[in-house]
């Protein structure tokens, strides 16, 4: 079962690139056609951007993803019982021991990243850490652990990379839609097309995420306990992180769905976008393993 999810991930990693560059393409298109009259400059200008984020994410992904969510990594004197249960739950899973980083922020909250098992890393709050007791931080890092022994990590950070690039040039695209030179301004289908493809790319990549996030966080968990042999300790910790506040720095929507719970805690319509299933689904499921 673990050997095919993972054989699975590496396919839709595939998947995922393909999406992501149609994408990409598309936005890309309705740029150039909008501000510069030539879709075709436009789409390889996008084509371009996403390559170069993608490849250095495949490459610098734990630098780059611990940087956007103001990550220190430390070490096993300054951390002494952190670092080893993550050493203890990578022997466990027979990963390679990932590199070990703390995010200063109150709120319960973790998530790991990497291309791949070798290069990985993984994160915790401070709040999480001083709240969580051994039982219930192994269930926890146990969960990061699993995402990457399954290869999860590969898929959620070439995401983050390509959501990141579709999202930069709408921004850029709706900067400078009043600025346009359209030559062929009167072919209205274009017009519009290219309009509603700027508008519903970055939401068109949310949705992405959001349908790869939610069956994997399932999956973590039942790893987790897998790991742990302690089902209970996974559960209470889910208690915990559903109590928890939202992050008390900004988190980029791009990298929200690598954490184990919403750092947002979005409510209302924004919830529609919620890349996590709820935490009282994930503790039912636990329940009835």
């Amino acid at each position: 079962m673990l050997y095919q999810q993972i054989a699975s991930n590496k396919r839709k990693t595939v998947v995922l690139l393909i999406v992501f560059f149609c994408l990409l393409a598309a936005i890309g298109a309705a740029v150039g056609y909008l501000v510069l009259g030539s879709y075709q400059f436009g789409l390889v200008l996008a084509l371009i951007i996403g390559v170069i984020y993608a490849v250095s994410m495949i490459f610098q992904s734990t630098n780059v993803v611990m940087s956007m969510n103001n990550a220190r990594e430390v070490t096993e004197d300054e951390a002494p019982n952190y670092f080893h249960i993550v050493e203890d739950m990578a022997m466990i899973a027979q990963i390679p021991m990932p590199r070990v980083f703390i995010v200063e922020d109150d709120s319960l909250n973790a998530f790991a990243t990497g291309s791949k098992p070798e290069n990985a890393a993984v994160a915790a709050t401070t709040g999480l850490l001083a709240v969580m007791n051994r039982e219930e931080l192994e269930g926890v890092i146990g969960h990061e652990v699993s995402h990457i022994r399954n290869y999860d990590i590969r898929i959620s950070t070439i995401a983050v990379a390509l959501a990141s690039a579709v999202t930069l040039i709408s921004s850029i695209g709706s900067r400078m839609l009043f600025y346009g030179d359209r030559e062929d301004g009167g072919n209205i289908l274009v017009l519009i097309f290219s309009i509603l493809s700027l508008i519903l790319a970055p939401l068109a990549a949310s949705l992405v995420q959001l349908a790869i996030s939610r069956q994997r966080e399932y999956l973590a968990d039942a790893s987790s306990v897998e790991l742990t042999r302690n089902p209970q300790g996974m559960i209470s910790a889910l208690e915990k992180l559903d109590r928890s506040e939202p992050m008390g720095h900004p988190v980029d929507d791009a990298s929200a769905a690598l954490y184990i719970n919403d750092p947002t805690k979005k409510e209302g319509l924004k919830s529609l976008f919620y890349t996590h299933p709820p935490i009282a689904d994930r503790i039912e499921r636990l329940r009835h393993m």
